[in-house]
């Protein structure tokens, strides 16, 4: 990985590919919606929502699981995606609240606009934007949301600060990320592994600490699901090339990754992380 401009166009690439090719990630064979599956999603949530959001979610978790998120509040979500969220969002905050979706790939906010559109739901927008200098007024939201994408900034700090700078004041946080120990330097130099959100991933210490950093308040970890090595795989598998095609598209192969999920099994784990602006 080079400099942040240069990260920032990889990981854009990478799912730009994974919405827009029939199986998913750069050459996958796995099908699409494998993330939701794994991410704690009730049959009732996705079942009310256009097939495209649920199918083409990237997630690790459900940011809104148990949130208490009132009729009439605006909930903002960071990295939004093909839209599964904010569509949740939309539906709790009710037609006096409002979603506000923000990606920075031309191709999820497209995907993301037509799903909005296939719902019918009319308080609920996508902006194009990167999460490290969000499109959104100061101190204009009750919420803040996102599923496994702050782990992919190169500058985490910024994403923390913009947090902390568009909440309203007594405004919460719910999001929904993977968290790392210790992974091997064969991993964290992986293009493959920091598109599947693995690679960039830092600590749940140090996730919470940058949290308070920021200036929030009540940083908890409210639910962790952790892999193993198959459901490791798994959430890999949407970006990796089939062997036959590993050269041409610069991904590792299935087999090397495969190995190295079996390597930090236990190391890597998805952790819903809750905080408030005082």
């Amino acid at each position: 990985m080079q400099d942040n401009q240069q990260i920032r166009e990889v990981v854009s690439k990478a799912y730009a590919d994974a919405v827009t090719r029939p199986n998913g990630g750069c050459c996958s064979t796995s099908p699409k919606g494998v993330a939701a599956k794994l991410a704690g999603y009730s049959t009732d949530e996705t079942a009310a929502l256009p097939e495209e959001a649920v199918v083409n979610s990237f997630g690790c978790g459900n940011p809104l699981a148990f949130a208490e998120v009132n009729e009439g509040e605006v909930v903002l979500d960071l990295g939004s995606g093909a839209g599964i969220d904010i569509l949740l969002a939309a539906k709790k905050v009710g037609p006096s609240g409002r979603a506000i979706g923000v990606d920075m790939t031309d191709e999820m906010i497209n995907k993301a606009r037509e799903t909005i559109a296939a719902s019918g739901m009319t308080n609920v927008e996508v902006r194009k934007g990167i999460i490290e200098d969000l499109p959104i007024e100061s101190d204009s939201v009750d919420w803040v949301i996102s599923n496994c994408v702050i782990n992919l900034s190169p500058e985490k700090p910024r994403v923390f600060a913009e947090i902390a700078r568009v909440l309203k004041p007594r405004g919460r946080v719910s999001v929904s990320d993977i968290v790392a120990e210790e992974l091997p330097t064969s991993v964290l130099n992986n293009e493959s592994f920091y598109c599947s959100c693995v690679a960039g991933a830092i600590s749940e210490s140090e996730y919470t600490a940058c949290l308070e950093e920021a200036g929030l308040i009540d940083v908890d970890v409210r639910e962790r699901i952790s892999y193993d090595a198959d459901q490791l795989f798994a959430l890999v598998e949407s970006d990796l090339p089939e062997s036959t095609n590993s050269q041409a598209c610069g991904c590792a192969s299935r087999t090397e990754v495969k190995r190295l999920c079996e390597q930090f099994a236990g190391k890597v784990w998805s952790a819903r992380i809750v905080a408030r602006k005082p």
